[in-house]
């Protein structure tokens, strides 16, 4: 049995977390370096970076916060948003990130996967997906969601995995947020490649339990419940442990 990740998401815009839900109603939830060493200390396995409003202009800013946050952590982090370039992933790699993400920009550069793999290696590419249930069907959306694209789910990820990404991060868009659980549909439907980060519906304890139970995903990943404190890391890895789930236990006592 493969040991199994607690993921918090820190959301990003103008230096500060936030969070909202189906990416809107933002809240401020903090500051990201604070936060995540929070997380480090409860025994996150990782950590996830979104910049949900990178620009050009802001890259240089991007760069600084993965230097911080890399000085004050052990634990693996990766950083996405507004990645356009080779080069640009590159930066942030060496600015201290472990991996970086991309989601829109794949859509009409599939190639870009390729590219990042060749250059930086499948195990630093993560391709973030974006799932909404549409006819019948689960369909990529792109854009917060805001667009519908013609790529079913299971089929845009198994093209990525031949591409060369080296981890999905899909995320229910219509969960998002909601704290209702975990679309377990959407991932029972994976043939597992590649490892796959669950993101979207975290809302207790149980959830987590069950989708780690139910399905094949190595890695579940959420936000608000952790930034706002309803549920610890600590607690909820070692109710995890306790019902047989192999987890990481280096955690703050």
């Amino acid at each position: 049995m493969l040991t199994k990740r607690i993921i918090p998401c820190l959301d990003i815009a103008n230096g500060r977390t936030v969070k909202g839900t189906n990416f809107l109603n933002i809240r401020d939830a903090g500051d990201p370096v604070e936060l995540a060493c929070r997380y480090e200390r409860e025994g996150a396995d990782e950590l996830v970076l979104l910049d949900i409003r990178a620009t050009v202009d802001q890259q240089e800013n991007a760069y600084q916060l993965v230097e911080e946050i890399a000085r004050s952590l052990r634990i693996p982090f990766t950083i996405g948003g507004g990645i356009q370039s080779v080069d640009h992933a590159e930066k942030l790699l060496n600015s201290g990130a472990d991996k970086i993400a991309v989601n829109s920009i794949l859509h009409n550069q599939p190639q870009f996967t390729d590219q990042l793999a060749k250059q930086l290696g499948s195990q630093a590419v993560v391709a973030a997906v974006d799932a909404k249930w549409i006819d019948d069907d689960y369909y990529v959306v792109i854009h917060g969601g805001r667009t519908r694209t013609m790529r079913r789910v299971s089929q845009w990820i198994d093209e990525l995995c031949q591409r060369g990404a080296g981890e999905i991060l899909l995320t229910s868009m219509d969960a998002d947020g909601t704290k209702n659980g975990f679309w377990l549909d959407l991932y029972r439907q994976l043939s597992q490649k590649i490892p796959v980060i669950a993101s979207g519906g975290a809302g207790t304890i149980a959830h987590f339990l069950d989708l780690f139970e139910e399905t094949d995903v190595s890695a579940a990943l959420a936000a608000s419940i952790f930034h706002f404190q309803e549920i610890s890391i600590n607690q909820l890895k070692i109710e995890l442990a306790n019902s047989g789930l192999l987890m990481r236990r280096e955690m703050e006592i």
